[in-house]
């Protein structure tokens, strides 16, 4: 539990931070004005979704970095980490058209026109934080499995500050910024994930200038390149599994109206930032697994994976507690008390925030099996088993529910608790046959 907790709370503090990045966004623009929040919701959905797809390469680093360090391999380490950001700016490029010509998507999904062309407007502007944003996670993976989790936080804490300030200053038009609503919002990120780059990337060069990341840095490397890639895209496309089911749902509810998208978006900010948590041990369960594997220490790995579930369950008890004591008082933090509209998302929220406190445990579950099974190697049958679940039992249910039986919103979120405890049974499950099946080889070995 020690060690876990020394790697894992400056991940765990650096995830809620970065998270804090995207709330202090919808904080301010939910003051702003609540068409502002709706279509951003909508855009930043739809850019986290291409930003967390081709963010497998990144994570891809950490277990293979992890097992590289562990045998005193610091070749490898840095082959694998310059690869990783390789394959990130290629993809960034790839995708870079799907952001900039956002409008017809979203409105070929149903989205209202007057949204779409706003989110497309914030869109525009925060493609070009995709490149800095991927290098970000590579540089934190690789980070992270060298022990240096501390920068990590102290980096990402920087960038909250950065973009609260800077966020002020363009939505509303303070200190004598121009006010820009949802493009000031689009500026500021970008800006946020640039510095945050250029602090990780000049701290890796100074601690570690044996592995001289960026001397030769565009120098190829297939062998490492094709590694990066054989781990990433699986978990890439599993990531795009599990945020697909969220976006799906956002689509959903903005079939609803302008209200009922709002508060989805204040309640998922809610729900997602005590999913950091469960994220930042994810990335430690992701790193202590790699380790073991590349010391072939089966108990050490066994063990570990026991701790951090027990934190994880802890930590979603809490969170439950809270979002059923106190809901109304979690979405008004949200709105502006003179908002016309405030009463019909609290109403709305409220009743989100109660499911959100269901799938606590399946959505803690999930992420950490998968956390797990990426520091094992197993990428490609947890790719399988996450799509199936999310998008058969869980957005079929969500569809069902909230659409066809008109339930509305709170029916489409309880879809996502059908998806979540389907992938969370499974995929540890899974790690778990793992897990026995190696020591069986070990006992067998001998």
């Amino acid at each position: 539990m020690r060690a876990i907790l020394a790697l894992g709370l400056p991940l765990i503090g650096s995830q809620i931070a970065q998270f804090a990045i995207h709330m202090t966004d919808t904080l301010m623009l939910g003051w702003y004005d609540v068409r502002a929040l709706a279509a951003v919701t909508l855009a930043s959905s739809y850019w986290f979704v291409l930003f967390i797809t081709g963010a497998g390469f990144g994570l891809a680093v950490a277990p293979m970095v992890a097992a590289a360090e562990a045998r005193g391999d610091m070749t490898r380490a840095r082959r694998i980490t310059r690869m990783g950001l390789h394959a990130s700016i290629a993809y960034g490029a790839l995708v870079l058209p799907l952001m900039l010509w956002a409008a017809p998507v979203l409105r070929a999904l149903g989205q209202e026109a007057h949204l779409a062309g706003l989110a497309e407007s914030y869109l525009r502007i925060a493609a070009w934080g995709i490149f800095p944003a991927l290098g970000v996670m590579v540089l934190k993976n690789y980070l992270a499995a060298m022990g240096n989790t501390r920068v990590i936080l102290l980096v990402t804490l920087s960038a909250v500050a950065m973009n609260a300030l800077m966020n002020y200053a363009l939505i509303f038009g303070r200190w004598g910024a121009p006010e820009l609503g949802v493009r000031g919002a689009a500026i500021a990120s970008v800006i946020v994930n640039a510095a945050s780059f250029l602090a990780l990337a000049l701290h890796a060069s100074r601690s570690f200038p044996e592995h001289a990341l960026f001397t030769r840095f565009l120098r190829p490397d297939p062998e490492a390149l094709r590694d990066i890639f054989r781990l990433g895209w699986p978990i890439g496309l599993t990531n795009l599994a599990e945020t697909g089911l969220f976006t799906a749902s956002a689509v959903m509810v903005g079939w609803l109206g302008t209200e009922a998208l709002a508060a989805h978006g204040i309640a998922l900010q809610a729900a997602a930032l005590a999913f950091m948590v469960h994220v930042g041990l994810s990335s430690a369960a992701t790193v202590r697994a790699g380790n073991a594997i590349g010391r072939g220490d089966l108990r050490r790995l066994g063990d570990g994976a026991k701790v951090v579930i027990a934190l994880s369950l802890g930590f979603s008890l809490i969170v439950i507690s809270l979002f059923i004591a106190f809901p109304e008082e979690i979405i008004s933090l949200f709105l502006d008390p003179g908002d016309p509209a405030r009463p019909a998302v609290i109403a709305i929220g409220r009743e989100l925030l109660l499911v959100a406190a269901v799938f606590q445990l399946a959505d803690a579950m999930q992420v950490l099996a998968l956390g797990l099974l990426r520091g094992v190697g197993d990428t490609r049958m947890p790719m399988l088993i996450a799509t199936l679940a999310y998008w058969v039992p869980g957005l079929g249910a969500g569809y069902g529910i909230g659409i066809v039986a008109g339930i509305g919103a709170v029916g489409v979120w309880l879809g996502l608790v059908v998806g979540l405890a389907v992938a969370g049974g499974l995929l540890m499950w899974r790690f778990w046959y793992l897990v026995a099946h190696r020591e069986r080889q070990a006992i067998a070995g001998t």
